[in-house]
């Protein structure tokens, strides 16, 4: 950080408004962090679930398959497997997709709130993220 010389600095007052306006582009910019960490964990669960997709095409039909439920591993038969992965990947591809929509959405917000925020402190304020 540096000081600002005499020449550099622009008396540009703060009001209520604006203050409002960088308190919501802090929020969306913490929520967008967030929903970006829940997005890279969903992706590596459905990572997951694609692999143990090949792994089951590739095994016995006949036999049974442990097959993870919450924090529990349940012994089911390699068809209801089958059908509960599928499931579970369409589900997981929801979520994505879902937290996709966040994401734009609250990139969206930002957008606009810059726009606002950078028209009146110009370089008086830095709006980027890390």
């Amino acid at each position: 950080m540096r000081m600002l010389n005499e020449q550099d600095q622009n008396d540009v007052e703060v009001s209520w408004e604006d203050q409002q306006s960088i308190n919501a582009f802090s929020r969306l910019n913490s929520t967008y962090s967030d929903v970006e960490e829940d997005l890279r964990v969903k992706r590596e669960e459905k990572e997951a679930l694609d692999d143990l997709a090949m792994e089951l095409e590739l095994a016995d039909e006949d036999d049974e398959v442990l097959y993870k439920i919450a924090d529990s591993f349940v012994s089911i038969p390699h068809a209801a497997a089958m059908e509960r992965l599928e499931r579970d990947q369409a589900e997981a591809d929801e979520q994505i997709d879902a937290l996709k929509a966040k994401l734009d959405e609250y990139d969206e917000g930002m957008k606009q709130l810059k726009v606002k925020l950078y028209a009146k402190f110009g370089e008086n304020i830095n709006l980027e993220r890390d």
